[in-house]
């Protein structure tokens, strides 16, 4: 079964369920794929709908300091609930010391140093953490490694 099929299985459960969260966080779900599908003419296969996933949780995430920042508490708790929703349809996320472990491989491997490799070893590193971990996390501790 699709990622695709997965969360419309999910969606149809919720609206058994009289889940009204998830169902409202589902519906935004599909309605993002189905969007990315009809602006650049594609069918959105399983990787696609992780990094559309992946961006929403980034939004999410973004939200949700600044509703803590403002003092509304109600409106990051649904946030938070959402970034949940999302989060099921994620492969497991790496540990730091995991993606600490690929950064070294990558450094070592190719040899790279100082601040100005960051580009180059990103662009080996990221096909081996895509939606696995976030990319800011990995590329601070890709700044620390290089800048030792």
């Amino acid at each position: 079964m699709s990622l695709k099929d997965q969360i419309t299985s999910d969606m149809r459960d919720a609206m058994r369920a009289h889940d009204k969260e998830k169902l409202s966080a589902l519906r935004m779900l599909l309605s993002s794929i189905k969007q990315k599908e009809v602006d650049e003419q594609i069918t959105a296969d399983n990787a696609v709908i992780q990094q559309i996933i992946a961006k929403l949780i980034k939004q999410r995430k973004d939200s949700v300091e600044q509703y803590l920042a403002g003092n509304r508490k109600d409106l990051a708790d649904k946030e938070s609930a959402e970034i949940k929703t999302f989060e099921v349809y994620l492969p497991a996320q790496l540990s730091d010391e995991e993606i600490q472990k690929i950064v070294d491989e990558v450094v070592t491997s190719a040899g790279l140093s100082g601040p100005a490799a960051v580009g180059k070893a990103m662009g080996m590193i990221k096909p081996k953490v895509a939606g696995k971990a976030d990319m800011g996390r990995v590329s601070a501790l890709l700044k620390a490694r290089l800048a030792q």
